[in-house]
């Protein structure tokens, strides 16, 4: 019955993005997207659903509220940073790969955490390993962990492990 709800979660989160991005109520839309979503929910359904591991509390709603936000901030502040590194006529770069940690325990909010690292210009997740994050960062400010993890994942965290643990 969980293995029902866990495609049916992943079916709705699939159809939903489908008819945000597509605008239209027509029907054959909507039945190419009715089709696309079912197949990849059968198809994916050990979960990929965003809600599959969402903490449905009034805390975890209030905090998805503020993530959006705060990650649009992010985006536009780090999309600035590199736009002013591109335009520098000596292009001020430091580039490495950091080793970050995270708190996050369920899966899910640890692929949106590397995934919204990953939007955000200057940053990209390079590997996923358990509570290890390997950060590609384009202006790398230290290699200590904890500095590292403050400055790139704390923000996101706040916000994700209440939402997801």
């Amino acid at each position: 019955m969980a293995k029902a709800r866990e495609i049916a979660l992943l079916f709705a989160t699939l159809f939903l993005f489908w008819g945000m991005l597509n605008g239209s109520l027509a029907q054959d839309v909507l039945g190419v997207g009715l089709v696309a979503a079912l197949v990849i929910a059968v198809l994916f359904r050990d979960g990929l659903a965003v809600l599959s591991e969402f903490r449905a509390t009034p805390r975890a709603f209030f905090a998805a509220a503020r993530y959006l936000p705060y990650f649009l901030k992010e985006l536009v502040k780090s999309n600035l940073a590199l736009a002013a590194i591109v335009l520098a006529p000596d292009l001020p770069v430091n580039p490495g790969i950091v080793k970050v940690r995270t708190r996050l325990k369920s899966r899910m909010g640890r692929l949106l955490l590397a995934n919204s690292i990953t939007l955000t210009p200057g940053t990209l997740t390079v590997e996923l390993d358990g509570e290890w994050l390997y950060i590609h960062w384009v202006t790398v400010e230290s290699t200590d962990i904890e500095a590292a993890t403050a400055s790139i994942v704390a923000g996101f965290e706040r916000y994700l492990e209440v939402m997801y643990g």
